[in-house]
């Protein structure tokens, strides 16, 4: 869509916005509320307005936002419950898996985990991409399209939504593959302090601390939290310290202050990827101290003995002492005021900074990643064309400064640093604005539009220096790309009474590169990747909400959605930076579905479910070895990495009354279909199905200083199942000899890809409120 043409309805909803309230709008003209089990958007503009904006509970007349509950996204609410108040939540994983369409991967150490919302992040084995983060209102998701869940302790959290298909109408750049908006507990919902241990299989010690209440005009909720253990596999122990502060201050009903702070500490040792056959001789890595002493199947990494060229010694995890040690800090501050009873503007100012230190693998990347975020929108309730309406603009701008060196390694002795072979430095500026119109047409039928546009300009250059006996040579890569992008938006839902809801939407999405993905060649060293381009989604979706009972709903959609550009990542060997390049041409299509029934007193079931088929329908890939160059026509393979089932399913049962009441247990499978892990499709990483069993105990406290005991106890991976937690893409490759595509068994031997899931844990804890 051109940006002429977009400016038309963008027009259309700013006179909206700053028109005066006619007499019928002064009657109904805010959003309904939904169920937090709900999924789809709520269908009507007409209830009462909810108690609480995003994230920070708002006063008794205080005007709902938009991005709140948005009328006909397909959004999936996780509470606590069954996720996060009863059991030992060791990562965001394990809540995240509750919402359909998402898959869950091990990341790089610690509670690091790769989320992916149908398939779209899957292929990545280190930041989040394809999808936009928010915590209480406040973008995490830097301005590179970066995210990582290190900093997000699940204990903080009362709410996580889950808005899954193509969403940059509403949240802009990086979001094509969806969103995700985690809400931490108000001072209110805490209303005094808590304190809680989890402890476990591995060395695992998590203690936190929660705080939180309400003074005259301000509220405040603190959490903090260290979390450190031993890892199933040689060198991954880690530790970690997370502090989060949601604060607002309301001086009148009509104006509210909102102070956003987390900081996140990390150290954590990592294990080696393994190849596939590694795996099925030693999965977890073990008795892997000394290559000198390695047990069969242990991963060994070449490190230069002199750490920049010439002959190279194998080491393992440990000798080299592969780490992540990072620091993420968030500072934001929103300011909201209502300029009338139906109208809200809010402006709010974020710094988000990313530092780190990561000598992992045959190259170390040190460096820090400023950046700054910026946003004012205004939300307004009124009638269109006598029709009850919410009407919503925003003007959003963001930027980051990167600065990263890369290094060889060096072995032995710590992690130590061989020689600079990459000095990059970039600046990435987002500059974008957005609108969005929800329409009640009828009592039965709304209708949504919305539209942003953006631009991106990123500039750079990278220094790659390559070393031999003749010397150093150098070579310069720069780049000044701007990219410009529209993502419209419309979406109508019909319901025809309180039981069901009907739901289409057809909606866009884009991703630029990232500055760092323009400077990773194909050979995984610094240097050139400049020509990329941006990654564009067109989605539709079709769906249904069935709720016939209190204790029951089901929810359906259909999603089939076309990419242009996409951008997939792999890896091109052991030890070596994963990069990008463009697939001209995929389409992704599949089914969600997700069900509670509360079929008797007590017990409740639930189950999550997607399926996902992504295809090349155009991409040529040109592979090269020695002085031979081949190309292979990948249209019609699976895109790598995306398994084509995933299901949670959990039934569990808490006692409703009696002397036993507050006492419950649940038992749960995660199940994972296999997948490939080459662009050929010659090597799949085997599916699984994990069991995990829980049983805990809530009951209220009198007599004493402390209100409520929570006690809880749970075995995750039951049966002792091994299976794959995390499988990096890799790089087919042809022989330098005869030109011909290498075959299964090149890539089943080829290392840098695999690890293992944890094996039979044993976790449990306590929490007392105060």
């Amino acid at each position: 869509m051109s940006v002429r043409r977009a400016a038309i309805p963008t027009a259309v909803l700013a006179l909206f916005v700053a028109s005066p309230l006619s007499a019928t709008a002064q009657e109904a003209v805010t959003l309904e509320e939904l169920s937090v089990t709900g999924e789809g958007g709520a269908g009507r503009v007409g209830a009462p307005p909810p108690s609480r904006g995003f994230g920070v509970a708002a006063p008794p007349n205080g005007s709902s936002l938009v991005i709140d509950r948005p009328v006909g996204q397909v959004v999936t609410e996780i509470d606590r419950r069954n996720t996060i108040a009863n059991r030992p939540a060791t990562s965001i994983g394990s809540v995240l898996v509750n919402s359909p369409g998402v898959t869950v991967r091990q990341g790089n150490g610690a509670r690091d985990v790769i989320v992916s919302i149908r398939g779209n992040n899957a292929r990545s084995t280190g930041v989040i991409k394809n999808m936009v983060v928010l915590e209480d209102g406040f973008i995490l998701t830097q301005p590179d399209g970066a995210s990582r869940f290190d900093l997000t302790d699940p204990r903080a959290y009362s709410r996580i939504d889950v808005f899954r298909g193509p969403q940059s109408a509403l949240f802009g750049n990086y979001a094509t593959g969806g969103a995700i908006a985690f809400r931490t507990r108000t001072g209110r919902e805490i209303d005094g302090y808590e304190i809680g241990t989890d402890a476990g299989s591995f060395g695992y010690l998590s203690n936190y601390f929660t705080v939180g209440g309400v003074s005259g005009p301000v509220e405040i909720s603190l959490f903090a939290s260290d979390v450190r253990g031993n890892g199933y596999q040689d060198h991954s122990s880690y530790d970690t310290q997370t502090i989060n502060l949601l604060a607002s201050y309301t001086p009148t009903p009509d104006n509210r202050f909102t102070l956003k702070v987390i900081n996140n500490d990390l150290h954590a040792n990592l294990a080696a990827r393994s190849s596939l056959a590694q795996y099925r001789i030693n999965p977890y890595q073990l008795g892997c101290a000394a290559a000198a002493t390695a047990a069969p199947g242990c991963t060994l990494t070449n490190f230069f003995v002199n750490g920049a060229f010439g002959r190279t010694v194998p080491v393992t995890a440990s000798e080299a002492s592969f780490q992540r040690n990072d620091r993420r800090t968030v500072v934001a501050l929103r300011y909201e005021h209502d300029l009338d009873a139906y109208t809200t503007w809010r402006t709010q100012l974020g710094f988000d900074e990313r530092n780190f230190d990561q000598p992992f693998y045959a190259t170390s990347s040190t460096g820090s990643y400023p950046s700054w975020n910026f946003l004012t929108d205004l939300t307004r309730r009124g009638d269109l064309f006598g029709l009850p309406a919410v009407g919503y603009v925003a003007l959003a701008y963001n930027t980051i400064d990167n600065r990263i060196a890369t290094n060889t390694r060096a072995p032995y002795g710590g992690p130590r640093l061989g020689a600079l072979i990459g000095d990059q430095t970039a600046v990435q500026d987002n500059l974008g604005g957005r609108a969005r119109l929800e329409l009640a047409l009828s009592d039965r039928w709304t209708a949504v539009a919305g539209i942003s546009a953006e631009s991106t300009r990123i500039t750079g250059r990278n220094i790659a220096y390559t070393y031999s006996a003749a010397g150093i040579a150098r070579t310069v890569a720069d780049a000044d790309r701007s990219f410009l992008n529209t993502a419209p938006e419309l979406a109508l839902v019909y319901r025809p009474d309180d039981q069901w809801q009907f739901r289409g939407r057809v909606a866009t999405g884009y991703t630029t590169p990232a500055a760092s993905n323009l400077f990773v060649t194909p050979a995984g060293l610094p240097g050139n990747n400049t020509q990329l381009k941006t990654q564009e989604n067109l989605g539709f979706d079709l769906g249904l909400d069935w709720t016939p009972l209190p204790g029951v709903s089901v929810s359906l959609t259909g999603f089939y959605e076309f990419f242009r550009n996409e951008l997939v990542s792999q890896s091109p060997g052991a030890g070596l930076a994963t990069y990008f390049f463009n697939a001209p041409a995929s389409e992704h299509r599949g089914i969600e579905l997700g069900v509670n029934w509360a079929f008797a007193p007590g017990w409740l079931a639930t189950a999550a479910y997607g399926y996902n088929d992504q295809i090349y329908t155009d991409y040529v890939e040109q592979l090269s070895a020695g002085a031979l160059t081949r190309r292979f026509d990948r249209a019609g393979n699976r895109i790598p990495g995306v398994p084509a089932n995933q299901l949670l399913a959990r039934v569990g049962y808490d006692v409703p009354t009696g002397p036993l009441a507050g006492l419950g247990a649940f038992v749960e499978t995660v199940v994972q279909d296999d997948f490939f892990i080459d662009n050929a499709n010659l090597l799949k990483a085997p599916g699984y199905a994990v069991v995990n069993a829980n049983v805990h105990y809530d009951t209220a406290l009198t007599g004493g200083y402390a209100k409520r005991l929570n006690l809880y106890v749970e075995v995750r991976n039951l049966f002792d199942t091994t299976y794959i937690a995390s499988a990096q893409n890799l790089a087919n490759s042809i022989s330098a000899t005869t030109g011909r595509q290498n075959g299964t068994a090149s890539l089943f031997t080829t290392t840098g890809s695999i690890y293992a899931g944890a094996p039979r844990t044993f976790v449990g804890g306590m929490r007392l409120a105060f």
